[in-house]
Formats: C-alpha cells, structure tokens, sequence
C-alpha cells in the first residue's frame, strides 16, 4: 500500500471507530552481552520517542477494556516485558516511569529466587542477570503491573501432566502475590506461539482468576473481542521494523484469527 493509501485506511477506522489496539512485549535493556531479545538504552529511548509521537500509549488493562468494547477512535498501544531481567532496573523501568508510561513487567519466578542466569541466555554465553524479588517491590512502589511467566520458562503447550501444569502456572502466580503483596491479573506464555499454549492452562488460569493472558506470535487487537486473549508484537531492536509492524495496511485487516490453542497429547496405556 501506499503512504496515501494507508492514511485514508486509518482514517477510514477511526471514523468508524474500529482503530487497533496492539501490545509489545520486550525482554532485556542493556548494551553489553547483546542477544536477539535485548536492544541496547539508545534505541529503547527511540522506541520510546516515537511510539509517545504517534500512539495512544495505555496501560495492559486499558488496552484489554479497549479491545473488549465495541468501538475505539485512537490507535493504541501498550508495552510489557517477559522474563525479568535486573538490568532494566537502569536501563528500562526509570525511563518508563520518567515518561509516565504504563507497564506491565511478566517475570519467571525461579529465576529470581535462584538467580541462575536463563538457560536461553546460557546457550548464547549471555550472563543476564535476572531480577530480584526486592527489585520488583521497588517497580510494584512505582505502578508497575507484575504478571506471572510460569516458573521455570517452561513450555506450556508440552506440558501433559496436570499436577506439573498447575506448579508452573498456579505456583508462579502464588509466589508473586506472597511475595508482592499485590493480585497477580495477567499471564504470559512463555514462547507464546500457539504450539506453546494449551487449553487446559487457559481454562486452568481462567478458574484461578486471571483477567488475561498473552500470546506473543505478532498480530494486532481489534475491538470488539473478548479480550482475555491478548496478541503481542516483539519489540525488536530496529526501529524501522517496528515502524513496519506498526504501520497499518491491509495484511492487518485479513488478521482476526482466533488461536486454536495446541492440547497436548496424553499418552493413555491403551495408545502405547
């Protein structure tokens, strides 16, 4: 499409009010040990720069009300982080907060009761530290939404036992309302490709409360859905590849799939 084209789309939505509600997740700020899911503090403030130009920037729970209701006139966007990494104590969570911008930060807890370095890290030589359970007090003191990422960074749609199941999902839950002293409301799944999600954890985290869980397979949110399921983008490095994924044409109207979520197999006696 054409710049031209484009602008009389997004004017075309917003006039119908049917604007879309798109959600980035990151994971590492940080300008040493660099790996696929880090972007070193120069370009995050970029980011940052142009999506506060361009986008109506709300908190996960805004966009999720936004998407649930019929009609929405401002395309909006919201950020969160997965894993927990305690360089973004310098490098992420004071610039957001000195720029007022809602976050939602999702975190393995293990890690941060162990510290051991993530074994995604680990296979790259990257010695990311992660967070501290003191560390998210100070981002909890500072308005910053906590969500739960399992315990161990699992993959969720592999997983058959249901008593493991529930320690992963239910457990990291658990342990940041103790250890937080504030309700966990949102999941994100690890991976967060369909394969990765099942419908026993979505119907097991929908009975325990959770308002909403997240995927990360890149699509874009319109109104008028249910919301519990919310698609992100990744936030990548180059700018110019957000501004591509940000920037809407056609291919996003085509999108409204619903994710059938991937049921692991269980290996009944009979099938051996």
């Amino acid at each position: 499409m054409t710049e031209r084209s484009r602008s009389r789309l997004l004017e075309q939505l917003r006039e119908q009010r049917q604007m879309p509600i798109a959600v980035l997740f990151y994971h590492r700020v940080a300008n040493q040990d660099l790996t696929p899911w880090t972007i070193r503090t120069d370009d995050f403030k970029r980011h940052l720069d142009w999506l506060q130009a361009n986008f109506d920037l709300v908190s996960l729970e805004e966009s999720q009300r936004r998407i649930r209701s019929q009609s929405n006139d401002r395309f909006t966007v919201s950020i969160t982080f997965d894993d927990g990494y305690s360089e973004n104590s310098q490098n992420a969570i004071p610039e957001l907060i000195a720029r007022e911008i809602p976050t939602t930060y999702f975190v393995t807890t293990d890690f941060l009761t162990t510290q051991h370095y993530f074994p995604h890290d680990i296979e790259l030589g990257c010695k990311g530290k992660p967070n501290t359970w003191d560390e998210l007090r100070d981002y909890v003191s500072q308005g910053i939404e906590i969500g739960a990422h399992t315990r161990s960074h699992c993959d969720v749609g592999a997983i058959r036992d249901p008593d493991r199941l529930a320690d992963e999902l239910l457990g990291s839950i658990q342990a940041l309302e103790a250890e937080l002293n504030t309700r966990c409301r949102f999941f994100a799944f690890p991976y967060g490709k369909p394969s990765n999600i099942s419908q026993s954890a979505v119907t097991l985290l929908k009975q325990h409360g959770i308002e909403g869980i997240c995927s990360a397979y890149g699509a874009i949110n319109w109104p008028g859905n249910d919301g519990f399921h919310i698609r992100r983008f990744h936030g990548d490095p180059m700018l110019e590849r957000l501004k591509n994924w940000l920037t809407l044409d056609k291919r996003h109207l085509a999108d409204h799939n619903v994710l059938q979520f991937a049921e692991p197999k269980h290996n009944h006696p009979a099938s051996r």
